[in-house]
């Protein structure tokens, strides 16, 4: 990939909201806060799978920025894929939140992160911190759609989808960093190892890296991130 080629499918608007994204996910408190956006989209994946082949019981998310989600399934290939869903999930979510502002389509955005807000307070969210913050993102997005002009609201949801990106990039090196050094603790890549019992851990570790990275470079190919 040459530079030049980066520069064509790029915009500074866009490398912009991507520091500034990087930079409040590392902010103390606040930049869990914000986090727990791919942390919701992430296990939702897994419980949408779940549904396929078995049913989902809870939904936690943490002030950690973490999230847990507790399901039965009946078959093996049905734990198999709600494993492999969470990272696959968030890192396509990132990419379609991308394709939609480029198409012109943010209030389906809106929409779709609306219903993955609701969907969870309804059904499977029962601490009392996911609760909280459904809640209170829920209120302060509706709040300044509400009041804000088209603009704000353009580049709130381009924050938001930068917030997505860089967290589904940065939570997928982070399992596969696990899986070199901690292979017991590595989540998803350890369940999947766990069920495959010939994969190892470290296999799933780079493969939901990998398969964040693919996405990115898809994105940047068909010149979703030119913002033009």
């Amino acid at each position: 990939m040459t530079l030049s080629f980066v520069r064509e499918k790029i915009s500074s608007k866009f490398f912009l909201f991507l520091i500034l994204a990087f930079l409040l996910i590392h902010v103390p408190i606040i930049g869990n806060y914000i986090r727990v956006i791919d942390t919701l989209i992430h296990e939702s994946g897994h419980a949408f799978m779940a549904l396929l082949g078995g049913n989902v019981q809870t939904i936690s998310l943490f002030s950690n920025s973490e999230g847990a989600t507790l399901s039965n399934q009946t078959t093996w290939i049905g734990s198999f894929f709600t494993s492999l869903a969470g990272y696959t999930f968030a890192s396509f979510m990132a990419f379609l939140a991308f394709l939609l502002i480029g198409r012109r389509k943010q209030i389906l955005l809106i929409d779709i992160l609306l219903g993955f807000i609701f969907c969870n307070l309804i059904f499977w969210v029962r601490n009392p911190y996911g609760i909280f913050w459904l809640c209170s993102f829920a209120a302060g997005f509706l709040f300044l759609l509400i009041k804000g002009t088209p603009a704000f609201r353009d580049h709130l949801l381009l924050l938001i989808a930068c917030i997505l990106l860089v967290d589904s990039l940065q939570s997928a090196y982070e399992v596969m960093y696990l899986s070199i050094f901690y292979p017991q603790a590595a989540g998803d890549a350890a369940n999947l190892a766990n069920l495959t019992k010939i994969v190892p851990t470290l296999a799933w570790g780079v493969l939901f890296f990998l398969q964040a990275v693919c996405f990115c470079y898809y994105g940047l190919k068909r010149g979703y991130y030119k913002l033009s």
